[in-house]
């Protein structure tokens, strides 16, 4: 698709509920990875949860780097299966579900 090219609104109502589907698997799956990655990174930590805003027995740089991690993970899962899915939505309609 050209960039001057835009989608049908038919075709954007259509991928509404494949974009909704895709972002619950991709935060599913970003949730898995973040759980695996934090266990790798604090071997030493008793708890395989990563430390939230209001524990107060973590510190700030602690909680900040989670939460930074935490999404970095999210965004980059998320990006990777919404683009996934527009592509697999182009080759069964033909048309480019986004712009």
């Amino acid at each position: 698709m050209s960039k001057n090219e835009s989608t049908s609104t038919p075709a954007k109502i259509l991928y509404r509920p494949i974009g909704m589907l895709g972002g619950l698997v991709s935060g599913a799956i970003a949730g898995i990875i973040f759980k695996q990655v934090w266990k790798l990174a604090t071997p030493q930590s008793r708890s395989d949860d990563a430390p939230k805003a209001l524990e107060s027995n973590f510190s700030l740089g602690q909680v900040l780097l989670a939460a930074a991690l935490q999404g970095a993970i999210f965004a980059f899962v998320k990006a990777l299966v919404d683009r996934g899915g527009a592509r697999g939505f182009q080759r069964v309609f033909g048309e480019w579900p986004g712009n």
